[in-house]
């Protein structure tokens, strides 16, 4: 009985070892606290065994009150593990959500400049990161400034980013999307990066949407990752742009490495103008693959599922 006891939990710390090892080491760029959808996005991550987080950083605006609220989100569901790194402030506009995060204190993000990193982890791990990038892209312009080639060592980089065929009225005519328009400089240097990009943008994204019900749904479940989301959600309802059923953005990026089966894409090259408008050439050779298609109303009952199937929180 003792030999086959020893067996079962060598079996059982070699199968915890290899689905360890299974996981998919990322990193996560967001301006949360701005748009709900990157809190979203971030609760679709922690709900994910698929994942290693092995950083977030905030990035554009006030990046310091952005990462206090990534703080008290991993907090509050018990994921304090997990590193937040203050990315290059780029302004001081206080966003409604930051007051859920005011005056908290009880972790705090890292002493390392996000470009910094970046790059160590890109090294460390060559070939095995996937680097999310779902807000601006000024942290990527430094890491690039830093090293040019950096990127490359990076197994994918998934931005929320563009507008290819259709605007943010789901028509046919392409807007510039917000992400590349408010920092174009920067947007120009990560499609010239050389690194292996797809892009989920305006046309996978800008329909996808929680409607009230599903916003009920996780207000009546009432734990702490669904409190907290409810919580910022409400604070967004204060914001003059805000719309009562969320567009899920940075989600849809998620969900692309998630269950690519969802998803229809195409390899294009991509150049960015100096308007913020992203452009496709299909004469030259593709430096991007970009989402042209998704199964929305499946990838939201898989997004509802994890959600209101979680149990994080504090022990």
């Amino acid at each position: 009985m003792l030999k086959i006891s020893k067996i079962s939990a060598l079996i059982f710390f070699f199968s915890c070892s290899l689905a360890a090892q299974n996981k998919q080491k990322i990193i996560f760029d967001c301006d949360i606290g701005g748009a709900i959808d990157d809190a979203y996005a971030i609760a679709l991550l922690l709900c994910s065994p698929e994942f290693e987080i092995l950083g977030i950083i905030t990035d554009y605006g006030d990046t310091g009150k952005r990462a206090q609220v990534a703080c008290r989100l991993l907090y509050e569901t018990g994921r304090d593990d997990i590193p937040v790194i203050v990315g290059r402030e780029t302004g001081s506009d206080y966003d409604n959500q930051f007051r859920w995060a005011d005056g908290f204190n009880k972790i705090s993000p890292q002493k390392i400049s996000a470009a910094d990193f970046i790059i160590e982890n890109l090294k460390k791990y060559p070939g095995e990161i996937i680097l999310f990038t779902v807000g601006p892209v000024p942290n990527i312009a430094d890491v690039l400034q830093k090293d040019p080639d950096v990127l490359k060592l990076a197994k994918r980089v998934v931005s929320m980013f563009g507008s290819f065929y259709m605007g943010y009225d789901g028509g046919s005519k392409p807007d510039a999307e917000w992400n590349v328009q408010v920092d174009v400089a920067s947007s120009k240097m990560l499609v010239a990066s050389g690194a292996r990009l797809t892009f989920a943008g305006l046309d996978i994204t800008t329909f996808v949407r929680f409607n009230q019900s599903q916003l009920l749904r996780l207000l009546m479940r009432q734990s702490p990752l669904t409190n907290s989301l409810s919580s910022l959600y409400s604070l967004w309802q204060f914001e003059d742009y805000a719309e009562p059923d969320p567009a899920l953005f940075d989600v849809v990026a998620v969900g692309m490495v998630l269950w690519p089966e969802l998803f229809e894409t195409k390899s294009v090259h991509v150049s960015v103008q100096d308007d913020g408008f992203t452009v496709v050439d299909e004469e030259r050779a593709p430096n991007a693959e970009i989402g042209v298609k998704i199964n929305e109303n499946v990838f939201i009952e898989r997004v509802m599922e994890r959600l209101i199937k979680q149990n994080l929180g504090r022990n």
